[in-house]
């Protein structure tokens, strides 16, 4: 039995949810899935069975209920070191601490006007106030990050190796290719790499199959 349980929502729209499953499949952690149906009747019901929060996602060990994205990956890098869900190295290890906490708080135009849709493909649409810097903003810091490895043998994410923080852009990375959001340089071949990863493309497969459809994230 797996010594882990992850209670997430659907995964063509539950951006949240992608974190955690993309950091414990990535790494090879086991877990067992649970998927609950968003934005249905039932739904806060069937997730506070299992969370206080209301929220997905939620991890269980044991008598343990852990939830919000980032404490869950804050967990298993404690739980799993071998896994490097940070980097090593204390400066990388802060700036990618405060990347992921960049994105977990902020970015919220981006949030509001694409919401993810993984099997979808609307571009041009999503365009709303302010989307556009945070676009930028985004670029800049996987741009700004990619410059910093300087090895390709050290691998072709933010840190070199995958991290939190590249779990914490996945969603990202699957928005923009949704709205079609132009990307050039370190930024496109980044995002390339994420979207690439066995773990994504296993989620983006999972997502195209699914039956649940959320009229209100449909264009």
């Amino acid at each position: 039995m797996a010594p882990y349980s992850l209670i997430i929502g659907n995964k063509n729209y539950s951006s949240w949810s992608l974190r955690p499953w993309l950091m414990m499949t990535a790494c090879d952690i086991p877990f067992e899935e649970t998927v609950i149906a968003l934005d249905t009747p039932n739904t806060r019901q069937e997730i506070l069975r299992h969370s206080p929060s209301g929220r997905v996602p939620v991890l269980k060990d044991g008598e343990l209920t852990v939830w919000d994205s980032l404490s869950i990956g804050e967990y298993l890098a404690e739980k799993h070191p071998e896994a490097g869900l940070w980097p090593k190295d204390p400066v990388a290890r802060a700036r990618a601490r405060s990347v992921s906490a960049e994105m977990h708080s902020g970015f919220s135009a981006v949030r509001q006007n694409m919401p993810m849709n993984v099997r979808s493909s609307f571009p041009g649409q999503g365009r709303g106030p302010g989307v556009q810097e945070d676009i930028n903003r985004i670029t800049a810091i996987w741009r700004n990050h990619r410059r910093r490895v300087t090895d390709p043998a050290d691998g072709p994410f933010l840190f070199g190796h995958f991290t939190i923080a590249d779990a914490m852009f996945a969603p990202v990375v699957s928005r923009f290719r949704t709205y079609g959001v132009e990307l050039t340089d370190e930024a496109a071949a980044y995002a390339e790499a994420v979207w690439e990863l066995p773990a994504m493309k296993t989620w983006a497969e999972d997502a195209k199959n699914e039956p649940m459809v959320i009229d209100r994230h449909e264009f």
